[in-house]
């Protein structure tokens, strides 16, 4: 016969008056940590004690039950009730639930204090969300949930924020599935299909941080830091109905504007009221566009303004400005560093001094009959407006001589190249079937567009070190004085610009481009306007200046592109020129990543084979990398390794500068890149 099970008795529970207790030296807890004693009373205070104090019988030497309790277990919620009797807002006698375990007990008070504390467990997330939305749903407001339970209303609406994420994933959450953060990322989004379709995705993927799932989600999105959304301003796409993602947990900058279209609509309709104030101006034409070509000025004829001289007040402000720096200069002359109050003054004295120094330009009437302006969005998101362009038929029967001269680098490059206009399309993009594999050679137009880049950011460097430039000037010209080296030359000693018809997009806002026509500008003010004073001008320049001028006019020679060779002997020619210039880089030590080229779809990555974009990724960030975007389709792994490939300074081997070789190595590559073009991209 089976013996009976002997059943366990529980503690016996009692009211007992709180003058009655004490707090017991056997409670484990003596570090402060989660809710303070004075939000517990307050919370106490609403809604009553949830739970019981754990208390023991205080006995007197003897052994005797004197009648007084300790808390071994409890000590916060003794603590607070002590609080609300010391605010008068709970009596001495108050009766608090207690349950009492027996003065004899083997089980040490120590024991019951540890494994209240170790035991509890924490609310899971998803259980507080959903506790959240049933208080929302039941009338209750995200301010007085978060006053409710001590919390910021942040917390209470980034838990919220949860409710936008698929049920589906909620259960993959609730069964340790994904991590909280992977969770709070989907919340960005509260497309339920595209959650999903993203899930799907990086759950098969090694990669599945939460920046990933961020960047799939507003891929088809628009940055509210963007250049369209500071022109137009988010309050004006919000109250024309435009919507806006924004997370909650994470700064976004923002947020990400869903409505390309809406954006790109209120832009178009606020240039359009630019356009026609400055149209009322008494210009014959005015062209808007968020942005126009590369060069977009090539075939026009620019018009000199004259600026607005300063006003008596307006001079008389800037003296004082001018006198108040340097007083403040002076002052803090010997210190390390400026107040912050006197840092924030000098930047509002500089800002200001700027905005009186930067003239506006005055044009004579009759000029502004036959000339046009373009208005367009800056690449900070301000208003371009450029002025004074002539078409050549509007020209004068004898134009001026003056235009024939190289006007500057912003001549120097157009969007279209030979192969585009071949086929009656400008900018024709490449495509490459997506079953292509292999290590293909890179195409003839690529390799153009990325040596574009190489020689804009050579003509940069050039033109910053005078002595590599008077160098290369006096070997090419002892060269063809004295040994009548054939070919064409890296530099070409007329200087004959050679423009940049062919390039990628992200190139005319590039660190060189930007350097080149600031530097261009720069020399443009300081010219006089004829050919005698500019002699006398050239002679009284000092040595230093005289031949930062000459690196910048020989730097408009430079030429390092690529070019389609039909021919032996063309083709001797351009290698003989990538040879000479490969030396130029080498001694500048050019280095296109410095110089701001990256790996992008646009540029690259799109238009290669899915060798080419796995050989970039494993070359700049390991095989583990490659491998978790190997089984991709060709447009997700283009995507994927511009993701990779960012900030990690990969250059394909046309965009790349050797260490200094020696000349019969270099004549060795330069006769393989005569059997393939494309060979300096392919090793």
């Amino acid at each position: 016969m089976a013996s009976a099970i002997q059943k366990m008795t529980l503690n016996a529970s009692r009211d007992i008056p709180f003058n009655k207790l004490v707090l017991s030296q056997s409670n484990v807890r003596r570090v402060k940590a989660g809710l303070s004693i004075e939000e517990l009373a307050r919370d106490i205070e609403r809604r009553g004690l949830l739970q019981s104090l754990n208390v023991r019988p205080v006995l007197n030497g003897e052994g005797a039950v004197t009648g007084t309790y300790e808390v071994p277990a409890g000590g916060r919620r003794f603590r607070a009730l002590e609080l609300l009797v010391k605010q008068k807002k709970l009596a001495k006698t108050a009766s608090v639930p207690c349950v009492v375990r027996e003065a004899a007990s083997a089980i040490l008070a120590e024991d019951d204090s540890l494994a209240e504390n170790v035991q509890r467990v924490a609310l899971h997330p998803l259980d507080q969300f959903r506790a959240f939305r049933d208080m929302l749903e039941r009338g209750m407001s995200e301010e007085e949930i978060a006053a409710a339970f001590f919390v910021v209303p942040t917390v209470v609406k980034q838990r919220l924020r949860l409710m936008t994420v698929s049920d589906k994933l909620l259960d993959i959450y609730e069964q340790d599935g994904m991590k909280l953060d992977q969770l709070m990322a989907f919340s960005i989004s509260d497309d339920h299909d595209r959650q999903l379709q993203v899930w799907e995705i990086v759950s098969q993927s090694h990669n599945r941080e939460p920046y990933l799932i961020r960047r799939m989600l507003t891929e088809k999105t628009v940055r509210a830091s963007d250049r369209r959304v500071r022109f137009v301003r988010l309050d004006a796409y919000l109250a024309a109905g435009g919507l806006v993602m924004r997370d909650l947990f994470e700064a976004d900058d923002g947020g990400w504007l869903q409505d390309p279209t809406l954006l790109d609509r209120l832009v178009i309709d606020k240039l359009q009221e630019a356009a026609d104030q400055v149209r009322a101006e008494g210009w014959k034409w005015v062209e808007t566009a968020l942005s126009f070509p590369w060069g977009h000025t090539r075939d026009f004829v620019e018009i000199e303004g004259t600026p607005v001289a300063l006003s008596e007040e307006e001079a008389g402000r800037l003296t004082a400005l001018h006198s108040e720096q340097e007083t403040i200069e002076a002052e803090y002359a010997q210190a390390d560093e400026f107040p912050e109050d006197v840092d924030m003054r000098l930047g509002e004295i500089e800002q200001a001094i700027a905005a009186l120094e930067e003239r506006p330009v005055s044009f004579d009437p009759a000029d502004m009959a036959r000339a046009g302006v373009f208005v367009s969005l800056d690449t900070d998101g301000t208003l371009l407006v450029e002025r004074g362009f002539v078409l050549p038929e509007d020209m004068p029967s004898e134009p001026e001589d003056a235009h024939d001269e190289a006007e500057g680098y912003d001549d120097a490059i157009d969007h279209r190249g030979d192969d585009a206009e071949a086929d009656g399309r400008e900018g024709a993009p490449e495509t490459e079937p997506e079953e292509e594999d292999g290590l293909k050679p890179l195409s003839d137009r690529l390799l153009t567009e990325l040596t574009a880049w190489r020689t804009l950011a050579l003509r940069d460097a050039f033109a910053a070190n005078p002595h590599i430039a008077l160098t290369e000037l006096l070997h090419t010209l002892v060269r063809d004085l004295y040994w009548q080296v054939s070919g064409v030359d890296c530099l070409e000693a007329y200087v004959r610009e050679i423009p940049l018809r062919v390039h990628s997009p992200d190139m005319p806002g590039s660190l060189p481009a930007h350097a080149l026509r600031q530097r261009n500008e720069g020399w443009k003010h300081d010219l006089p306007e004829d050919e005698d004073a500019l002699w006398q001008w050239l002679g009284g320049l000092d040595d230093t200046s005289r031949l930062a001028l000459l690196a910048h006019c020989l730097s408009f020679g430079i030429n390092a592109l690529h070019e389609s060779s039909h021919g032996p002997s063309l083709a001797r020619s351009i290698r003989e020129r990538l040879a000479r210039a490969d030396r130029l880089a080498t001694a500048l030590t050019l280095d296109l990543a410095e110089a701001g080229w990256q790996a992008t779809v646009e540029n690259y990555l799109g238009r290669v084979t899915k060798a080419r974009i796995l050989e970039a990724v494993r070359e700049a960030r390991g095989d583990e990398a490659a491998d978790r975007i190997a089984h991709l389709k060709k447009a997700d792994m283009a995507q994927a390794a511009e993701r990779l490939l960012e900030g990690s300074g990969w250059l394909p081997e046309a965009l790349r500068t050797a260490n200094a070789p020696e000349l019969p190595e270099r004549e060795e590559g330069a006769a393989r890149m005569t059997d393939s073009p494309d060979a300096v991209a392919a090793e």
